[in-house]
């Protein structure tokens, strides 16, 4: 029996991606000089070369031009595109504000907003302990914004949108390269046109100028980097998703947030409230018990087909 298996690699990979996700707040806080909006095209830039690239070392340019051909995936791709960016640029501006903590509060809830998702577009029933975990996470929103005196609006935003994200691409017949690929693609013309406004007319955000890439090596290389950081994370989660169990690689996804929860509270050093005491601890229990409710369900349907491997 060899000592490293198909599931104990996949395993692996999914750890480095979600790993690479929960830390890349220290990454977007190293450029948080950089205006958001420039960060966000570069990585939409960077994202479509690298993309770009495995496509072609895997030899998918079929596949490349049937999905240009197909002008109904094509919107559907737009839309997403737009969603992800939302979602994208709402992170790179929750990690330059200070809002670490609270862009990982809305990671720990995008599950359930899944679920709700589910519900209320695809008429899936709403399992009683799903339904119960969805409340505890609006008991926990209501507490940060009754204690705090505002909703946490980034954090609903970043789960909503990464939510509404997953809904387009489950009516898509794509894998996550191409998708992507195509993705950065449609964003590609408004990233160089900002790119190129900010280089012309030195356009600023808050007061910083404009146009970094190329004004020093050490930024251009960690802009370019975001290309990797973006794409790298996703190949290995892809590896991992068809090779392992939904109930294993959604137990593991929660690496994530914890991560981000970890560098915004002890590396960024962003206060924790009484309030955020209250309330991350009722997401986690809605979590687990979410997390609980899906393995059970899982035991019984690989329990009707023994052939599907338990991870």
């Amino acid at each position: 029996m060899p000592l490293i298996t198909p599931t104990t690699r996949a395993v692996f990979a999914l750890v480095c991606a979600c790993s690479v996700w929960g830390l890349s707040g220290i990454y977007y806080k190293t450029i948080a000089h950089v205006p958001p909006l420039e960060v966000l095209s570069h990585r939409t830039l960077w994202s479509a070369v690298f993309f770009g690239t495995v496509l072609l070392v895997q030899g998918r340019s079929a596949q490349v031009r049937a999905t240009f051909a197909d002008r109904r995936s094509l919107a559907r791709l737009a839309v997403a595109a737009v969603v992800i960016a939302i979602n994208w640029g709402g992170f790179i501006l929750s990690i330059q504000m200070g809002w670490a903590l609270e862009a990982s509060l809305g990671y720990y809830i995008f599950p359930l907003v899944s679920v709700a998702i589910g519900y209320f577009v695809f008429g899936e029933r709403f399992r009683t302990k799903q339904a119960l975990a969805i409340g505890i996470a609006a008991v926990a929103v209501l507490v940060l914004t009754l204690g705090l005196g505002a909703a946490p609006w980034m954090a609903l935003m970043l789960a909503t949108t990464f939510g509404a994200y997953g809904m387009i691409k489950k009516q898509l017949d794509l894998g996550p390269v191409i998708s992507v690929f195509f993705e950065t693609m449609l964003l590609a013309p408004l990233a160089i046109v900002w790119l190129l406004g900010a280089y012309l007319d030195d356009w600023s955000l808050v007061g910083r100028s404009a146009g970094v890439f190329g004004t020093n090596w050490q930024d251009s290389l960690l802009l370019a980097f975001s290309g990797i950081m973006t794409g790298g994370p996703l190949v290995l989660f892809s590896y991992a998703a068809r090779r392992l169990t939904l109930t294993s690689v959604g137990l593991v996804q929660y690496l994530n947030p914890t991560l981000q929860f970890a560098v915004a509270a002890l590396v960024f050093a962003e206060p924790v409230t009484l309030w955020h005491s209250i309330a991350f601890p009722l997401i986690w229990g809605g979590l687990a018990l979410y997390t609980w409710d899906n393995w059970r369900t899982e035991r019984k349907r690989v329990a009707k087909s023994p052939t599907v491997p338990i991870n």
